[in-house]
């Protein structure tokens, strides 16, 4: 990779004391009020839309840029997948030509191939990405977030210096990218905060990653009782360890919330069913191979953010007392392997509410997984998902619990404050953002109430599939992982999460819905090559 030689104008470090409803640059598609369309077809029920059915999937580590920086034109070079987008389809904030040549960075962005869809693991810690962000220059990534994890322990792996700065094109993202052109698609999604897997994942679910209790000796993963790294959860007999993690016995997630207004739903996770017992724990052993050849287990409890809570945590990873009982609660308490959600699903009694967790070769994190194996699991899920009777009133929300530390060139608004000496150093040397005022429009939200929850953090993908999504639309309203929870719970009615969770703040979804009009919402891809199998 080439040197930087020309430095170019970026923007100043963003600080939002409140949310916009449309905050990029670039947004070119305001909506309707979602009380406006939801009115004209909503009739009773027991949503407030005519979605029926939602399904996460939560997949691993991409930024925006490292998956759509160059949206809708990729290289189509010869013997790899094609992709031609629609001459319709809008525009993405992404890297321009300027960003891919005179990048402020000292390495310029290159484009991977499908060859190399296996790549390192990057440095994606709470501290390290807020000094890749340099003040909102967004111009340190190969200093801090590049080669986090390149000693090449697993088989196949592709590095180089600078690999931080890289992305991928529509020839190897190719079912996201046409899943893009069908469906809906934002460029305006964030983190909730800075760093790993286990705060995404908590922030997803409940929007708070304080209140963190450590067990079994120190740990290197909270810090003032908050969660900024990987903690495996204590109440998990696949996790274990020195320095397991227990959430707050009085903070609730959205397990809590839809139990009580009596909502099915579940987290359904790759190699969950275990291999066997030792000393009456259960031993999860299942592990396969990804396209590089490198084998890996199937679970990992740190991505289970249910099992940090008491109220949800299944930890001898019982399985339902029947099918009929997925969903519900008993010995298995909502926590089940993958079979269980296609179980419920071929029996029609498919959960309201279902998160699906990849087998880690096929979760997308880089090192043990890569965009081709991930392909291969959203596709098939989002294909079958389309044979059932419940695809009418179902939708598709793909997310990312973090970005790896890849390079996206967005600088995220900054909602909430943190000042740790230690860990904190987006603004300062042991800061992160303005401290808030208090919010007397939102009397729940006490700000700044906990440290080491700085966010938002760095930009990342997030789409809606379904038939109620609209078509081949870029959607520029400010959201994060939390818009997710909001959704549901605002769906659902069940309330908020309190306690300075960051629902209460959080971007709407409905933008990327058009609830005026149902389609067919049909489109089969291969998993192999992400390309149409139908049109």
């Amino acid at each position: 990779m080439a040197a930087a030689g020309v430095a170019v104008a970026v923007p100043a470090l963003t600080l939002a004391t409140g949310l916009s409803a449309d905050a990029s640059p670039s947004s070119s598609s305001t909506t309707a009020s979602a009380a406006t369309t939801h009115a004209a077809v909503v009739s009773g029920g027991d949503t407030t839309t005519p979605i029926k059915h939602v399904v996460v999937i939560f997949d691993e580590n991409v930024s925006f840029d490292h998956y759509f920086g160059t949206y809708p034109k990729a290289a189509n070079p010869k013997g790899e997948p094609a992709f031609t987008a629609s001459t319709a389809t809008p525009s993405v904030n992404g890297l321009t030509s300027t960003l891919l040549t005179a990048n402020p960075n000292t390495d310029q962005p290159t484009r991977l191939s499908p060859a190399q869809a296996v790549t390192c693991d990057m440095n994606h810690g709470y501290k390290a990405e807020q000094q890749a962000f340099d003040h909102g220059l967004m111009d340190q990534f190969v200093q801090h977030t590049d080669s986090g994890d390149c000693s090449a322990k697993y088989t196949g792996e592709s590095y180089e210096p600078g690999m931080v700065m890289d992305y991928y094109d529509g020839n190897t993202v190719t079912g996201l990218w046409n899943y893009a052109q069908r469906f809906a698609m934002s460029d305006n999604s964030y983190g909730t905060g800075f760093g790993p897997s286990t705060p995404g994942a908590l922030n997803l679910v409940s929007g708070q990653t304080h209140g963190a209790a450590v067990s079994n000796g120190a740990s290197t993963g909270v810090a003032n009782g908050t969660v900024i790294a990987d903690p495996n959860p204590t109440l998990d007999d696949c996790g274990g360890g020195t320095g397991t993690v227990t959430m707050d016995p009085a903070n609730k997630n959205i397990g809590d919330l839809l139990n009580a207004k009596d909502v099915t739903w579940g987290w359904f996770q790759g190699g969950f069913t275990p291999t066997g017992t030792v000393d009456g724990k259960a031993v999860c052993g299942a592990k396969h191979a990804n396209v590089a050849g490198s084998s890996t287990a199937d679970y990992s409890s740190h991505h289970n953010p249910f099992a940090y809570y008491a109220s949800t945590a299944n930890p001898h990873h019982l399985a339902p007392t029947s099918a009929a009982m997925i969903g519900k609660t008993d010995q298995a308490n909502h926590q089940y392997d993958l079979s269980s959600f296609w179980t419920s699903v071929k029996g029609s009694t498919m959960p309201a509410v279902s998160f699906l967790k990849a087998p880690a070769y096929q979760d997308g994190h880089a090192g043990y997984s890569d965009p081709l194996d991930e392909q291969h699991f959203v596709t098939d899920t989002v294909n079958k998902l389309m044979d059932t009777p419940d695809w009418k009133s179902t939708a598709v929300v793909l997310a990312y619990d973090d970005s790896d530390g890849w390079y996206d060139h967005q600088m995220s608004p900054i909602v909430e404050h943190s000042a740790d000496p230690a860990q904190d150093a987006l603004s300062a040397d042991g800061s992160c953002g303005t401290p808030r005022t208090a919010d007397t429009a939102k009397p729940s939200v006490n700000s700044d109430a906990y440290s080491d929850r700085c966010g938002y953090g760095p930009r990342l993908p997030l789409l809606v599939i379904s038939p109620w999504a609209k078509r081949n639309y870029v959607d520029h309203t400010l959201t994060d992982q939390t818009s997710i929870l909001k959704f549901v719970e605002d769906n659902w009615s069940t309330g908020q999460i309190g306690d300075d969770s960051f629902d209460a703040i959080a971007g709407p979804l409905t933008g990327m819905f058009d609830f005026s009009e149902r389609t067919s919402g049909i489109l089969k891809l291969d998993p192999t090559t992400g390309e149409p199998t139908n049109r």
